[in-house]
Parts: C-alpha cells; structure tokens; sequence
C-alpha cells in the first residue's frame, strides 16, 4: 500500500484480494466475538451474557458444538471433530465480507492513489503527512460503497449465530430478505456510522504505514527494498492505531445495524441510549478483541499481499 512502485490496477486487484482474504482467515473469530460482545443486552446486576472475550470465544464454541445436538443426537468421531465443529462458529457472515474483499481492496488502494495524485503538482516531490491522511480517507469514502452493506449482513449473521433461532440461512439470503422487506436503504442500513468509522481511521491507517515503512528503511535504501517482517510490522502497527479511533464508531454501527426496526431514529439517538444505558465505556466494548484481532490481522494481510504480488510479478511481469 502506498509503495514506491508502480502496480497494474489488475495485479494490485488480485493481490489485494489475497491479502485481504488472509485478513479476513486470520481476523474474523475475533471479529465475530467483538460484534457479540457489542451487541449484547445491558448487562444487569444479576446476569451478563459474555463477561468478556475469553467467556464469549467459550461460549461460542460450546453453542456451535451443541447447536444441532452434539453428542446427544450422533456420535462424534473425535473430540477434535468437536473442537473443529465449534470453531467454525467464529467463521459464521463470513461469505458476506469474503465476496467483497476483491473489490473493496482494489477500490481502496485505487482511492488512496487517487488521493496522492491530485495533491501531488510536483512528482518528484513527496506528501507531507496531510496529504498522506487525506489520501486515506478518499480510500474509506470509496471503499464504504462496499463496505456498508457486507457489514450490515455480517452483523446479522453473527448475532444470529450467538441465539437459538436463525433468521438467515446465510448471507445471499439475507441480502435477498433484506432488499424484499425494506429494500435497497435496509441493505445499506448504517453507511453514514460506516463513513464516520473508516474515512478518519483509514486515513491514520495509510499515514502510519508510509510513516513506518519510512522510518523502518535503512539509511541509503529505497522503501521498495522494504523488508516483508518490516513491512508487516508497520502494517500491524498502523492496524492497531487505526482501531484505536475506529472503536467508538464500530460499537454504534454494530448495535444501529443489528437493531430491530424502529428503535433508533439515527445515530445521535444510538449514541444517546447507549451512553444513557452504559456509559463512555460502553463505546469501547469488544475493546480485548479488537486490539488482538488487529496485529496478527493486518500482519497475514500484508503477508498475503506481498507474496501475491510477488507470484504475478514472476508468472506475468509485462501486466
């Protein structure tokens, strides 16, 4: 992202498309435990659904394992077939953000390039740090055309998935009941809380990274020559400030896009009730998910996207 060369818009599709699939393999259990964590009822003095991100993991692999009866209805091979029973569901509104992982990378690192090359007069002069974060916002607003709606129906699918009775039976079918109830405004439920959640954060996204990759590289060596473990650490640095801003948004979309019908009236009214009902820091819940979600994420991101790039360049370096 940002590197000093020049990509084709065809290769820099697909290996966004890897990287952000990596991504999505490496972050999306913990993801599925933050939206559980946000979305949850107010806790009372008696009972709380999920005391936190270790109680939510357990408790969203014990559901998953007896959700269709377990051992009670049919005899497990192994206890490690269980294991891998409830784990996949920390995978559940996955389909929804896999499909559109191609073309959200590509849009953004097309937005971000957009960015620098309308506010760069002179070629051979660099950003400054400004231009650097405003070309990452351009990045969030294009990317949020996407973005939006895969959000909407992974949150359903993961809040769904943590109750005993299932509304979808996956994610075309609940783009499809979305759009025939309500239509197209319901599948983009949320999209201004997704604006105000990426446009800023992927701006402090991109200028942590250039600032990074230029401070990682060695005095008389050019930032292509980067290397991976150095590329991934900026990357994983930069995730983890970019969720720092992006939480407080991210638990307002999560409870507005999960919401029944009707009770919210927008986002300030989201905001009102969940500060009127928990507190400041109700806007900082799945907070332990987030910040182990974001290194090792952005990390497999940028391995996947690196080695990709590096397999076209070698199998077709004249694209």
């Amino acid at each position: 992202m940002g590197g000093e060369e020049r990509v084709s818009p065809l290769k820099n599709f697909m290996a966004g498309g890897v990287g952000g699939t990596c991504l999505l393999l490496a972050g999306h259990p913990l993801d599925t435990i933050k939206v559980r964590l946000q979305t949850q009822p107010k806790a009372s003095a008696q009972y709380v659904l999920y005391t936190g991100t270790y109680d939510c993991f357990r408790k969203t692999i014990s559901k998953e394992v007896s959700a269709d009866g377990g051992c009670q209805t049919r005899r497990c091979e192994t206890v490690l077939g269980l294991c891998f029973q409830g784990v996949l569901g920390l995978y559940k509104g996955m389909g929804a953000p896999l499909a559109g992982v191609a073309p959200m990378m590509a849009i953004s690192f097309f937005g971000f390039g957009l960015g620098k090359q309308l506010q760069q007069s002179d070629p051979g002069k660099p950003l400054t740090h400004s231009q650097i974060f405003l070309s990452g916002c351009l990045a969030g607003v294009f990317t949020t055309v996407i973005v939006a709606p895969g959000e909407r129906i992974k949150c359903l699918l993961q809040v769904q998935a943590g109750s005993a009775k299932s509304r979808y039976t996956g994610p075309v079918d609940c783009a499809v009941r979305l759009y025939k109830e309500q239509g197209i405004r319901s599948v983009y439920k949320g999209t201004v809380l997704t604006l105000i959640r990426d446009v800023p954060s992927n701006g402090l996204y991109f200028l942590t990274y250039e600032y990074l990759k230029n401070v990682l590289t060695p005095e008389g060596q050019s930032v292509s020559q980067l290397s991976t473990p150095k590329i991934l650490l900026a990357g994983g640095v930069a995730g983890i400030l970019n969720w720092t801003i992006a939480l407080p948004p991210d638990v307002l979309k999560s409870n507005f896009q999960t919401a029944a019908d009707g009770k919210y009236t927008g986002l300030v009214d989201v905001l009102r009730t969940l500060l009127r009902e928990e507190g400041p820091k109700g806007l900082y819940k799945g907070f332990n998910a987030v910040f182990l979600r974001a290194f090792p994420a952005n990390a497999a991101c940028f391995l996947g996207f690196e080695v990709a790039l590096k397999g076209l360049d070698w199998l077709a370096p004249s694209w």
